[in-house]
């Protein structure tokens, strides 16, 4: 099975996209002739064109209304923004039109348009641009969230969310461009909303997503030199959420860490933490832990951005706390 990295799987769920619906259009800034700020989009303005793959202005607000307007008209536009940081120019787009339009028209209007880009924190950003905002869509009824963390993944799930009627936003780790992993010749679909177990285990159940998978699979190896085995739940898709593949693993296992990269007020991790604690009530020997971001804008210099953000040792002190190996 070829190995390639995570912004080439997700170029050919793009271009395999387009070869296949002449209905589905690439439009942000620079994915055109400059390939797009992250190279995603390499190669697909020479095979498709102006028409097709468009730069657009600097204008997060007025390009994704654009294609909000795009989708309701019956195309199938890809939205990119730079960064996620720059979508919150256009969140009044995303919320009020784009997640809404199908229930306010009486589902007279499909709104099949996805908003992706690079989320999460990356390095020597500072505050305003290296953020996790996921829990701001996650929030959203209307709208469907995606976030994978392998390349498999990336492709399978952007393909289907390319298909889907509904507006979905999709997160790509900033630092995850260049992860390598096996993605099998030919196409393939992933249904949004369905969670995968990347690692089996007995002892205790870790529910994560995007990038901190990596960390999070560095501390079950190290682990099990401890002798813990380790159960890595991906969530994958944040809205739908998954939440039996969830329940049956800490039913399972008894116990549950909950890793995100977001800040820790009502997030995507605080909510899953609460829904486990809930659902899983008389199956769960501790309470549930959560490792996230700490609750301060990130810090520009690089030790104390490091020191913000969950960790492989800060996960490992999690397992142990659930596990009372304090």
């Amino acid at each position: 099975m070829p190995i390639i990295t995570f912004r080439e799987a997700l170029r050919q769920a793009m271009d395999e996209e387009m070869a296949r619906d002449e209905n589905v259009i690439l439009m942000g800034e620079e994915v055109a002739e400059y390939n797009g700020a992250y190279k995603v989009s390499q190669g697909l303005w020479e095979k498709y064109g102006s028409a097709r793959v468009i730069d657009t202005p600097i204008t997060e607000e007025g390009f994704t209304g654009v294609g909000i307007g795009a989708a309701a008209a019956g195309l199938r536009p890809i939205v990119e923004w730079m960064t996620f940081n720059f979508s919150l120019m256009a969140i009044d787009q995303v919320i009020n039109n784009a997640a809404k339009m199908l229930y306010m028209s009486g589902g007279q209007l499909k709104i099949p348009v996805v908003f992706r880009g690079p989320n999460g924190p990356a390095e020597y950003l500072s505050s305003q641009h290296s953020q996790a905002l996921q829990t701001y869509y996650a929030h959203v009824p209307g709208l469907k969230v995606v976030a994978p963390s392998t390349p498999y993944d990336a492709k399978g799930l952007l393909k289907t969310a390319i298909r889907d009627d509904n507006p979905v936003i999709f997160l790509e780790g900033e630092l995850m461009y260049a992860w390598k992993g096996e993605v099998p010749e030919g196409e393939y679909l992933i249904p949004i909303g369905s969670a995968d177990v990347k690692r089996v285990g007995d002892d205790v159940t870790i529910v994560t997503y995007s990038k901190p998978m990596r960390m999070v699979q560095e501390a079950a190896r190290m682990l099990e030199g401890e002798g813990i085995n380790v159960e890595i739940v991906d969530l994958r898709s944040l809205r739908p959420l998954d939440e039996t593949t969830i329940y049956t693993s800490v039913r399972k296992t008894n116990r549950c860490v909950v890793v995100d990269e977001s800040w820790p007020v009502a997030s995507v991790g605080s909510h899953v933490a609460w829904l486990v604690s809930k659902n899983c009530f008389d199956f769960l020997d501790a309470p549930v832990e959560l490792v996230s971001s700490e609750d301060v804008p990130m810090p520009y210099n690089h030790s104390l951005e490091l020191a913000a953000q969950p960790s492989v040792e800060k996960v490992m002190a999690a397992v142990k706390k659930v596990l009372y190996r304090e």
